[in-house]
């Protein structure tokens, strides 16, 4: 594992050099301060203290942050308060109780909030006064990481925790982008048959047929490349940079016998050589490349491609672009040290660039919304194994990143968009119609 781990007393510490009594002064004027951050607040999350007071919010509220120690409220008004609230999470100083989802509306409210300066000098005294009453210390559970794009290290650092830790929480094929649901009501759909749907979809869309060679950049742990073998008798060549993921689809091809039609290798895209492939496809890699790399990434796809062949890009993106927010950096920090995303035109005018003609964008922003429900559901069914596997704080930290992101996909901050493209422009490659994808 990759990660930074703090021992037992740093991650679960109770913040023992803060004794009971100073807790108990403590009570009320930290309660003024959520009273006086969170005034007008009608959101349905409550706040409790370590007391179990409810002192934002209705009693009945689907979802409880509970605060375990005065400590964290000095942090809520920081320039990083999101990434301090997060670290105070994954420290168990914070906890939710209920669907922790929701829990992002605090984060919402937070940043609409306007403080006039009268109310900003009157939290600054409140603030003072119980940081004076709370012995603070250094105390990080994460190390800033450098900005490695599409490195060995940077993708090793998020995949390479353990098979099983993933296998907890992701469909049978082991695919770790969004699934292709039917309706909105994930609970009464099997996550598994919503991902062989999305795998299907794309094979679709890419109108494999029984001889083509199709190259899978980020084949993850193999799900699309032994769908794609199985079904339509496709040559597949994978590769990833995780030797995690490479050890599992390399056993898992010989198990189903399809190791005759596919190949995977620890590669990086730009290490590949002249060889042309009919199809090219990468679902859930193209985060990793890095926004000012997508010149070559795209220059790649276009020199590997054989002239009308079809390149299938599943990615996520966002509204605004990557930029230097609270968010971003506890992204960067613990989860993807090279994760940027950009906006959609921004990734159709740089494959425009590179030669490749678009020819059908289709958002799909509901449907990761609900795969994460369906991850985050599955990860909390399995929380003792997941912590016997990887840790508490691995537990947590995935817990807190995949609600986040059904947040931020829910309200459309960040997308989802499957791009697909050609390499010239005669002839024609696909149908004039799209009833074929949907028989």
């Amino acid at each position: 594992m990759r990660y930074y781990q703090p021992n037992d007393e740093e991650l679960l510490s109770d913040q023992t050099n803060e004794n009971e009594d100073i807790h108990k002064h403590l009570i009320e004027p930290c309660k003024n301060i959520l009273l006086k951050v969170f005034d007008g607040y009608k959101g349905h999350v409550s706040i409790k203290l370590w007391n179990n007071e409810i002192i934002v919010g209705a009693e009945d509220a689907s979802s409880s942050l509970v605060i375990k120690t005065p400590r964290i409220l000095v942090d809520i008004m920081s320039k990083n308060s999101f990434i301090k609230l997060a670290e105070a999470h994954l420290r168990n100083e914070l906890s939710a109780e209920g669907d922790i989802e929701r829990i992002f509306d605090l984060l919402d409210f937070l940043q609409e909030r306007k403080f006039s300066l009268s109310e900003k000098a009157q939290l600054f005294r409140m603030l003072l006064k119980v940081k004076r009453c709370v012995i603070t210390g250094e105390n990080p559970v994460g190390k800033n990481l450098s900005r490695r794009i599409n490195s060995r290290s940077s993708i090793s650092h998020h995949y390479d925790v353990h098979n099983d830790f993933y296998s907890l929480f992701l469909d049978t094929e082991m695919v770790y982008s969004c699934a292709y649901f039917e309706n909105y009501e994930e609970k009464k759909q099997s996550l598994d048959k919503a991902q062989q749907d999305k795998l299907e979809y794309i094979c679709k869309k890419l109108r494999l047929k029984k001889g083509e060679k199709l190259l899978d950049i980020g084949c993850g742990w193999g799900g699309l490349a032994f769908w794609a073998a199985r079904h339509y008798g496709v040559q597949v060549h994978g590769v990833t940079l995780s030797q995690e993921q490479l050890d599992y689809a390399t056993q898992r091809a010989k198990k189903l016998n399809l190791d005759q039609l596919t190949t995977f290798e620890l590669k990086d895209y730009r290490e590949l050589d002249e060889d042309e492939y009919d199809k090219i496809v990468s679902v859930g890699m193209f985060e990793h490349i890095g926004i000012a790399n997508f010149s070559n990434y795209f220059a790649t796809v276009s020199r590997l491609l054989k002239n009308g062949g079809l390149f299938l890009n599943h990615g996520i993106t966002n509204d605004t672009g990557w930029r230097d927010t609270p968010s971003t950096r506890f992204i960067n920090t613990y989860i993807f040290p090279d994760g940027e995303l950009a906006r959609v035109s921004d990734v159709t005018a740089a494959m425009e660039n590179q030669s490749l003609e678009i020819l059908d964008v289709e958002a799909l922003r509901p449907h990761y919304a609900l795969t994460l429900r369906h991850w985050i559901s599955n990860l909390e069914r399995n929380k003792k194994k997941a912590i016997a596997i990887a840790g508490e704080r691995i537990y947590r930290l995935w817990q807190l990143y995949m609600a986040g992101s059904a947040h931020n996909f829910t309200k459309g901050s960040t997308g989802l968009y499957q791009i697909l493209a050609s390499k010239n422009r005669q002839p024609w490659p696909l149908p004039l119609r799209r009833e074929d994808l949907y028989h």
